[in-house]
């Protein structure tokens, strides 16, 4: 089980292991206006382990964008772990923790339990593992 502390805006793995957001992918993803859409339609959502998720049976369209996406956020999550000596699935999961809290009010986000939420005014339902 991973123990973490929240330091300056980084997390950091009990045992000397800093995690950054990864933002490098979702910050290009959001000046796609197809990936700006299907969030707001709540067509996809975040989800615990890193990756974007299909709320709904996805169009081939947006199917093809979510692919693309997780596919850029595996790489990144993989480059970073390697550079903080921890495993992809620990980098991954960190950065569903955050990428989950910066979701907004309307936007979907899977639960631990694997339900889909809207999140509302208040915090999210996050695993009870995250930072």
């Amino acid at each position: 089980m991973l123990n973490f502390v929240k330091k300056n805006k980084a997390l950091t793995i009990l045992g000397g292991l800093t995690l950054t957001a990864v933002v490098a992918a979702p910050v290009m993803a959001q000046r796609n206006p197809a990936y700006a859409a299907a969030r707001a339609s709540g067509a996809i959502g975040e989800k615990p382990d890193g990756y974007l998720g299909y709320v709904n049976a996805p169009s081939p369209a947006i199917k093809a964008l979510v692919e693309d996406i997780n596919i850029k956020r595996k790489a990144a999550y993989t480059r970073k772990a390697q550079e903080t000596n921890s495993t992809v699935e620990q980098f991954a999961f960190t950065s569903g923790c955050n990428l989950i809290m910066r979701t907004s009010a309307g936007e979907k986000y899977q639960t631990p339990s694997g339900g889909w939420e809207t999140r509302s005014g208040s915090a999210p339902t996050r695993d009870a593992r995250c930072p």
